[in-house]
């Protein structure tokens, strides 16, 4: 399979986890794009990142539309998340690949397990 191809279909899968769960870029691009692709952990990070913009602006407009989202909350969230995301984007230049694939792989295990015990 193309590298061409394999992008596609990271792209189809996370587009539609991120319509049903919220999220995607991060849950399935960037596991993808370092297996699959052989992307090093910090450019599928941000290339992660430059991906979900798309997808994000495209859900919003079909869940504004179906009367889903709180604004409130997201603009108060998403400014907050923007200020402390410029800051710490330049942490991927600090890190090593291996501490980065680290901290993901342990936020992914604590916020699943939260998930599966929460009523």
């Amino acid at each position: 399979m193309t590298p061409v191809l394999i992008a596609i279909l990271i792209g189809m899968l996370s587009g539609a986890v991120a319509a049903l769960c919220g999220v995607g870029g991060g849950i399935i691009m960037v596991p993808a794009f370092v297996y699959f692709l052989g992307v090093p952990q910090k450019t599928a990070v941000a290339t992660s990142l430059a991906a979900i913009v798309l997808t994000s602006v495209v859900a919003t407009s079909k869940n504004h539309g179906n009367g889903f989202v709180d604004w409130k909350i997201a603009v108060l969230s998403g400014l907050a998340a923007g200020v402390v995301a410029w800051f710490a984007a330049d942490w991927l230049k600090v890190l090593s690949n291996t501490s980065l694939t680290r901290i993901f792989a342990i936020i992914m295990i604590l916020m699943g397990i939260r998930m599966l015990f929460q009523k």
